[in-house]
């Protein structure tokens, strides 16, 4: 089992910053992938940025020159820094974790920009 747990949203206005953190326990392998989705009511959850354990990413389109994924090994935590925001970035924001134990989630956080 791996517990995740997001911190760090909020409201922002369009063209500001947030950082969200999520922290990892548990059974956590040394191979794995950590990711950041975003779901909006009445939508599937989406893919916003992943991140391997061996520091590799990926990006939505749509957020690429703006959202920077990172993580700490050490912490066993993953960061997504938002920058330059836009009202379209709106929506509950998902930790996930796909390890050698499962696929796992966190309870999401919510972000708001405003325009």
């Amino acid at each position: 089992q791996v517990h995740l747990v997001e911190s760090g949203g909020g409201l922002v206005q369009a063209g500001g910053s947030l950082r969200l953190s999520c922290v990892a326990s548990g059974d956590i392998s040394s191979l794995n992938v950590m990711a950041w989705h975003r779901q909006v009511p009445g939508h599937e959850r989406e893919r916003v940025a992943m991140i391997g354990s061996g520091g590799s990413t990926a990006y939505k389109d749509s957020v690429k020159g703006r959202f920077t994924i990172s993580r700490d090994n050490a912490k066993n935590m993953v960061y997504l820094q938002m920058d330059f925001m836009k009202p379209e970035d709106t929506g509950v924001y998902y930790c996930n974790f796909i390890g050698g134990s499962g696929n796992y989630w966190g309870q999401g956080t919510q972000v708001t920009v405003s325009s």
